[in-house]
């Protein structure tokens, strides 16, 4: 069972980000508060339930919690600030986002930057121990699929309907064949023989 709150704060907010380990499109994050009273025995870590559940789960979340927000940072950004700043950024501006200030953030993983002075901890794993981190994973994963799924229209030959970006073979093939589009993160490694890629 997933715990609804971590500290004694009333105002805790869970972030999360998705697409950190992809070669195209955006590292998207989210930010949830939820109420003291929310239930919900499905929400899980995104990676754990189906993309059937998460689509169910998103207006679920949106409905019944106190706040939310979430942000994508482009794959032009990424390559300037690097995937790690990129994700703490998404983050910072998906609580941004939201039109209620925490007063405690709970944030997925082991690596953050204070954000306006508010006390936080880093939790591994979190998505799949606190609610709020949960919901945040959702939001992020289902806000960057849905971006994925409009960009993939106009360059249908990598498939990121079905592979969101990520270095499936069939991506990797694609990128071979047909080199790379804005979308990708050029500071990635596109290949593993980068050498035969002319950016």
């Amino acid at each position: 069972m997933l715990k609804l709150k971590h500290s004694e704060y009333n105002l805790e907010c869970g972030t999360d980000e998705a697409g950190r380990g992809c070669l195209a499109g955006p590292v998207t994050a989210a930010a949830v508060i939820l109420k003291p009273n929310f239930k919900n025995t499905v929400l899980n870590d995104s990676k754990q339930i189906s993309e059937k559940k998460r689509d169910l789960l998103r207006p679920i979340i949106e409905k019944e919690a106190l706040s939310f927000g979430f942000c994508h940072i482009h794959e032009t950004e990424i390559d300037s600030i690097n995937i790690l700043n990129a994700s703490i950024l998404a983050m910072h501006k998906s609580i941004d986002a939201m039109d209620t200030t925490p007063e405690f953030i709970i944030v997925d993983g082991n690596k953050f930057k204070p954000y306006n002075n508010i006390d936080f901890e880093t939790i591994i794993k979190g998505d799949g121990k606190y609610l709020s981190i949960a919901a945040a994973s959702v939001l992020a994963k289902t806000y960057r699929d849905e971006y994925m799924n409009k960009i993939h229209e106009e360059f249908p030959m990598y498939n990121w309907k079905q592979n969101k970006g990520y270095p499936t073979k069939q991506h990797r093939e694609a990128i071979k064949k047909y080199g790379i589009t804005k979308y990708h993160r050029k500071t990635f490694r596109l290949l593993p023989e980068q050498l035969t890629l002319k950016l």
